[in-house]
Protein backbone atom coordinates (compact mmCIF):
# COMPACT_ATOMS: atom_id res chain seq x y z
CA UNK A 1 0.00 0.00 0.00
CA UNK A 2 1.04 3.59 -0.55
CA UNK A 3 2.66 5.34 2.38
CA UNK A 4 -0.01 7.68 3.78
CA UNK A 5 1.83 8.40 6.99
CA UNK A 6 3.89 11.50 7.67
CA UNK A 7 6.98 11.57 9.87
CA UNK A 8 6.32 12.94 13.35
CA UNK A 9 8.52 15.82 14.37
CA UNK A 10 8.82 17.33 17.82
CA UNK A 11 7.09 20.67 18.17
CA UNK A 12 9.13 23.76 18.85
CA UNK A 13 8.61 25.24 22.29
CA UNK A 14 7.14 28.39 20.74
CA UNK A 15 4.59 26.26 18.87
CA UNK A 16 3.54 24.63 22.15
CA UNK A 17 3.05 28.09 23.67
CA UNK A 18 0.98 29.18 20.66
CA UNK A 19 -1.27 26.12 20.95
CA UNK A 20 -1.77 26.65 24.68
CA UNK A 21 -2.73 30.32 24.33
CA UNK A 22 -4.99 29.55 21.36
CA UNK A 23 -6.79 26.95 23.47
CA UNK A 24 -7.26 29.44 26.33
CA UNK A 25 -8.73 32.02 23.94
CA UNK A 26 -10.99 29.44 22.32
CA UNK A 27 -12.28 28.19 25.68
CA UNK A 28 -12.91 31.70 26.98
CA UNK A 29 -10.32 31.49 29.76
CA UNK A 30 -8.66 34.45 28.03
CA UNK A 31 -11.41 36.88 27.07
CA UNK A 32 -11.45 39.54 24.32
CA UNK A 33 -9.76 42.71 25.51
CA UNK A 34 -8.02 40.91 28.39
CA UNK A 35 -4.32 41.56 28.96
CA UNK A 36 -2.22 38.42 28.97
CA UNK A 37 0.78 38.04 31.32
CA UNK A 38 4.00 39.76 30.36
CA UNK A 39 6.75 38.01 28.43
CA UNK A 40 8.74 37.56 31.64
CA UNK A 41 5.73 36.27 33.58
CA UNK A 42 4.79 33.79 30.85
CA UNK A 43 8.35 32.51 30.70
CA UNK A 44 8.26 31.81 34.44
CA UNK A 45 4.75 30.28 34.36
CA UNK A 46 5.58 27.98 31.46
CA UNK A 47 9.15 27.23 32.45
CA UNK A 48 10.54 28.32 29.10
CA UNK A 49 12.90 30.98 27.78
CA UNK A 50 11.75 34.53 27.03
CA UNK A 51 12.82 34.27 23.34
CA UNK A 52 10.42 31.32 22.93
CA UNK A 53 7.61 33.36 24.48
CA UNK A 54 8.48 36.35 22.28
CA UNK A 55 8.36 34.19 19.16
CA UNK A 56 4.98 32.73 20.18
CA UNK A 57 3.50 36.19 20.78
CA UNK A 58 4.70 37.30 17.34
CA UNK A 59 2.99 34.28 15.76
CA UNK A 60 -0.25 34.91 17.64
CA UNK A 61 -0.13 38.59 16.66
CA UNK A 62 0.34 37.62 13.00
CA UNK A 63 -2.66 35.27 13.32
CA UNK A 64 -4.75 38.18 14.59
CA UNK A 65 -5.45 36.49 17.93
CA UNK A 66 -3.56 38.98 20.10
CA UNK A 67 -2.47 42.57 19.80
CA UNK A 68 0.94 43.64 21.12
CA UNK A 69 0.73 47.31 22.08
CA UNK A 70 3.85 49.45 22.23
CA UNK A 71 4.82 49.67 25.92
CA UNK A 72 1.35 48.55 26.98
CA UNK A 73 1.42 44.77 26.98
CA UNK A 74 -0.38 42.18 24.87
CA UNK A 75 -4.17 41.87 24.67
CA UNK A 76 -6.59 39.29 23.29
CA UNK A 77 -8.30 40.44 20.12
CA UNK A 78 -11.92 39.75 19.28
CA UNK A 79 -12.37 36.66 17.12
CA UNK A 80 -14.96 38.56 15.11
CA UNK A 81 -14.14 41.29 12.63
CA UNK A 82 -12.88 44.46 14.27
CA UNK A 83 -13.59 46.22 10.98
CA UNK A 84 -17.24 46.45 11.98
CA UNK A 85 -16.54 48.65 14.95
CA UNK A 86 -15.37 52.17 14.08
CA UNK A 87 -17.32 52.80 10.83
CA UNK A 88 -20.57 51.55 12.35
CA UNK A 89 -20.05 53.57 15.52
CA UNK A 90 -19.87 56.73 13.42
CA UNK A 91 -22.95 55.76 11.43
CA UNK A 92 -24.96 54.91 14.54
CA UNK A 93 -24.11 58.20 16.22
CA UNK A 94 -25.47 60.03 13.19
CA UNK A 95 -28.53 57.86 12.56
CA UNK A 96 -31.26 57.25 15.19
CA UNK A 97 -32.70 54.48 12.99
CA UNK A 98 -29.49 52.47 13.31
CA UNK A 99 -29.44 53.17 17.03
CA UNK A 100 -32.89 51.59 17.23
CA UNK A 101 -31.72 48.68 15.08
CA UNK A 102 -28.85 48.06 17.47
CA UNK A 103 -31.25 47.79 20.40
CA UNK A 104 -33.06 45.06 18.45
CA UNK A 105 -29.73 43.23 18.18
CA UNK A 106 -29.27 43.67 21.92
CA UNK A 107 -32.72 42.19 22.49
CA UNK A 108 -31.74 38.89 20.90
CA UNK A 109 -28.22 38.77 22.30
CA UNK A 110 -28.93 39.83 25.86
CA UNK A 111 -32.14 37.96 26.59
CA UNK A 112 -30.33 34.77 25.67
CA UNK A 113 -27.29 35.87 27.68
CA UNK A 114 -29.47 36.36 30.76
CA UNK A 115 -31.01 32.91 30.26
CA UNK A 116 -27.62 31.21 29.95
CA UNK A 117 -26.08 33.22 32.79
CA UNK A 118 -28.85 32.08 35.13
CA UNK A 119 -28.02 28.50 34.22
CA UNK A 120 -24.23 28.78 34.26
CA UNK A 121 -23.02 31.69 36.42
CA UNK A 122 -20.54 30.82 39.16
CA UNK A 123 -20.79 32.21 42.69
CA UNK A 124 -17.86 34.50 41.88
CA UNK A 125 -19.59 35.86 38.78
CA UNK A 126 -22.82 36.43 40.69
CA UNK A 127 -20.79 38.24 43.35
CA UNK A 128 -19.30 40.51 40.69
CA UNK A 129 -22.76 41.36 39.36
CA UNK A 130 -23.89 42.11 42.93
CA UNK A 131 -20.97 44.54 43.40
CA UNK A 132 -21.84 46.37 40.17
CA UNK A 133 -25.50 46.57 41.18
CA UNK A 134 -24.49 48.10 44.52
CA UNK A 135 -22.48 50.77 42.69
CA UNK A 136 -25.54 51.51 40.57
CA UNK A 137 -27.65 51.78 43.72
CA UNK A 138 -25.25 54.28 45.28
CA UNK A 139 -25.08 56.37 42.11
CA UNK A 140 -28.87 56.17 41.71
CA UNK A 141 -29.23 57.90 45.07
CA UNK A 142 -27.38 60.85 43.53
CA UNK A 143 -29.64 61.01 40.50
CA UNK A 144 -28.41 58.24 38.19
CA UNK A 145 -25.46 56.00 37.41
CA UNK A 146 -22.97 56.41 34.59
CA UNK A 147 -22.97 54.42 31.37
CA UNK A 148 -19.73 52.61 32.21
CA UNK A 149 -21.07 50.73 35.25
CA UNK A 150 -24.23 49.90 33.29
CA UNK A 151 -22.11 48.46 30.47
CA UNK A 152 -20.02 46.46 32.96
CA UNK A 153 -23.16 44.96 34.47
CA UNK A 154 -24.40 43.76 31.08
CA UNK A 155 -20.92 42.53 30.15
CA UNK A 156 -20.74 40.54 33.39
CA UNK A 157 -23.96 38.79 32.44
CA UNK A 158 -22.64 37.88 28.98
CA UNK A 159 -19.35 36.66 30.47
CA UNK A 160 -21.34 34.39 32.79
CA UNK A 161 -22.78 32.56 29.78
CA UNK A 162 -19.37 30.91 29.40
CA UNK A 163 -19.98 31.12 25.66
CA UNK A 164 -16.78 32.37 24.06
CA UNK A 165 -18.37 33.44 20.78
CA UNK A 166 -21.12 35.32 22.61
CA UNK A 167 -18.45 37.37 24.37
CA UNK A 168 -16.55 38.00 21.14
CA UNK A 169 -19.70 39.21 19.37
CA UNK A 170 -20.45 41.63 22.21
CA UNK A 171 -16.83 42.79 22.24
CA UNK A 172 -16.98 43.56 18.52
CA UNK A 173 -19.93 45.91 18.95
CA UNK A 174 -18.64 47.33 22.26
CA UNK A 175 -18.59 50.97 21.14
CA UNK A 176 -22.05 50.65 19.61
CA UNK A 177 -23.38 48.84 22.69
CA UNK A 178 -21.97 51.53 25.00
CA UNK A 179 -23.48 54.24 22.82
CA UNK A 180 -27.03 52.91 23.15
CA UNK A 181 -26.64 52.88 26.93
CA UNK A 182 -25.32 56.44 26.95
CA UNK A 183 -28.18 57.74 24.82
CA UNK A 184 -30.83 55.78 26.71
CA UNK A 185 -29.65 56.90 30.15
CA UNK A 186 -29.43 60.54 29.05
CA UNK A 187 -33.01 60.40 27.80
CA UNK A 188 -34.38 58.39 30.73
CA UNK A 189 -32.89 60.67 33.36
CA UNK A 190 -34.95 63.55 31.98
CA UNK A 191 -38.16 61.90 33.18
CA UNK A 192 -39.18 61.63 36.84
CA UNK A 193 -39.27 58.13 38.27
CA UNK A 194 -37.14 56.54 35.53
CA UNK A 195 -34.04 56.09 37.71
CA UNK A 196 -36.08 54.04 40.16
CA UNK A 197 -37.69 51.99 37.38
CA UNK A 198 -34.36 51.24 35.70
CA UNK A 199 -32.78 50.24 39.00
CA UNK A 200 -35.73 47.94 39.72
CA UNK A 201 -35.29 46.31 36.30
CA UNK A 202 -31.56 45.72 36.81
CA UNK A 203 -32.27 44.33 40.28
CA UNK A 204 -34.87 41.93 38.85
CA UNK A 205 -32.39 40.70 36.25
CA UNK A 206 -29.72 40.13 38.89
CA UNK A 207 -32.06 38.38 41.33
CA UNK A 208 -33.29 35.98 38.65
CA UNK A 209 -29.70 35.08 37.74
CA UNK A 210 -28.75 34.73 41.42
CA UNK A 211 -31.78 32.45 41.90
CA UNK A 212 -30.55 30.44 38.89
CA UNK A 213 -33.93 30.82 37.18
CA UNK A 214 -33.17 31.05 33.42
CA UNK A 215 -36.70 31.79 32.20
CA UNK A 216 -37.26 34.47 34.83
CA UNK A 217 -33.90 36.06 33.92
CA UNK A 218 -34.77 36.05 30.22
CA UNK A 219 -38.13 37.71 30.89
CA UNK A 220 -36.56 40.33 33.17
CA UNK A 221 -33.98 41.22 30.53
CA UNK A 222 -36.69 41.32 27.86
CA UNK A 223 -38.67 43.86 29.86
CA UNK A 224 -35.59 46.02 30.31
CA UNK A 225 -34.47 45.98 26.67
CA UNK A 226 -38.08 46.54 25.54
CA UNK A 227 -38.10 49.78 27.56
CA UNK A 228 -34.84 50.87 25.91
CA UNK A 229 -36.21 49.91 22.48
CA UNK A 230 -39.32 52.01 23.13
CA UNK A 231 -37.15 55.02 23.93
CA UNK A 232 -35.02 54.52 20.81
CA UNK A 233 -38.15 54.24 18.66
CA UNK A 234 -39.37 57.51 20.15
CA UNK A 235 -36.07 59.22 19.31
CA UNK A 236 -36.26 57.84 15.77
CA UNK A 237 -39.79 59.23 15.34
CA UNK A 238 -38.73 62.62 16.69
CA UNK A 239 -35.77 62.71 14.30
CA UNK A 240 -37.99 61.81 11.32
CA UNK A 241 -40.45 64.59 12.11
CA UNK A 242 -37.78 67.22 12.72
Amino acid sequence: MANVFKPIRPKKISEEIVEQIKALISSGELKPGEKIPSERELAVMLGVSRPSVREAIMVLDAMGLVEARQGGGTYVRSLTSAALNDPLTTLVEENPQLLHSLVEVRMGLETWSAYLAAARATDSEIGHMRELLRIMEKQAARGGWDAEVDSQFHYAITAATHNTLQMHVLNTIHSLFHRTIQVALTEFYRKAGMVELLLAQHTAIFEAIAEKNPEKAREAMYRHIALVEEKMAQLQAESASA
